[in-house]
């Protein structure tokens, strides 16, 4: 047969045992990829998909890249703090105002408005900062964690339910999530506060540590919400709950690749009131913090009919 490409080699070397999907990665780097239409001001599409509501990660991950492309190279995200206002809606451009709040000698702050209908959905603050050194600490990693090449991908974890799944079982998948334990389809029971999953880019992306950032930025709100039904032996997939993101914050401490392994290990300190706090730790596979992730939404238990679309996070 024909000789494997390098591409091939690099993906086999890094531990893809899934269908590698590169022309979806080349599609997510495509709709981070945004339009400058002033210069402060960027349009950004959604995919065209059948979906009622844009999911969250697409717009922070957009207006992070928004915000980044208003700062000079030499400045690197390291905290971002947004709320999520209004759905989005999938069938019309997304307009990012960025605002210069601070550039000072180690730090730049920019705020964004995302607009859709001439209204506010979505508002991020990203703070930027120059590299450099001093103390340096961290969590350690989780221990007994499976390795991801042991785990099946999604295909094949979703395969007993593709009928419940519906399209969604064949739309193409960006980011190749892994979940160390039961899926939420196949969650029934109460389960302990916390779970482990591991996801990264199903391909290759280019070197650009902006975009690393904006993909795990885009990746970070898949699953975890769904940290907070646990104790209630609850999912989006087999419980009648509604739910949405109010907010999420990232601070990103260390460099990292987002399509090489990433372990995203997650609890959730709380819920009450009809909102659930999840956190979110992401490790390399060599045990290095790359990233901090809370995350609060909301969860309510359903009106007596089961949600027909899965919640956003769950994408």
């Amino acid at each position: 047969g024909p000789m494997p490409s390098a591409n091939t080699l690099r993906l086999v070397r890094k531990g893809h045992n899934g269908a590698v999907n590169q022309s979806a990665v080349d599609d997510l780097i495509a709709l981070l990829d945004l339009e400058r239409i002033e210069v402060n001001i960027f349009r950004g599409i959604s995919p065209d998909e059948d979906r009622q509501r844009v999911y969250g990660g697409q717009v922070a991950g957009q207006a992070l890249v928004a915000a980044a492309r208003t700062v000079g190279s030499e400045f690197h995200v390291h905290s971002l703090h947004a709320y999520f206002l209004r759905p989005g809606d999938p069938n019309i451009p997304i307009i990012y105002e960025v605002a210069p709040i601070r550039d000072g000698r180690s730090y730049a702050t920019r705020r964004v408005e995302a607009i859709q209908h001439g209204r506010p959905i979505f508002h991020l603050s990203a703070s930027f900062g120059l590299a450099e050194g001093g103390f340096d600490h961290q969590f350690e990693m989780p221990d007994g964690i499976v390795d991801p090449e042991s785990l099946p991908d999604f295909r094949t974890q979703m395969e007993p339910y593709k009928d419940l799944i519906g399209d969604w079982y064949d739309r193409p998948r960006p980011i190749d999530l892994r979940y160390c334990d039961a899926s939420p389809w196949e969650r029934s029971e109460i389960l302990p506060p916390f779970q482990n999953v591991w996801l990264r880019a199903n391909g290759t992306l280019p070197d650009d540590p902006v975009l690393q950032i904006c993909i795990l930025t885009y990746a970070s709100d898949m699953s975890l919400l769904d940290t907070t039904l646990q104790p209630h032996g609850q999912s989006f997939a087999a419980g009648d709950v509604f739910m949405a993101s109010l907010d999420h914050a990232m601070w990103f401490h260390r460099p990292f690749r987002s399509d090489e392994w990433l372990l995203y290990a997650q609890d959730t300190p709380s819920a009450s009131n009809g909102r659930g706090l999840a956190r979110g730790r992401v490790y390399t596979r060599e045990g290095a913090l790359v990233a901090s992730v809370m995350q609060e939404g909301v969860i309510r238990k359903g009106r007596g009919h089961a949600n027909k679309t899965p919640a956003p996070q769950a994408e």
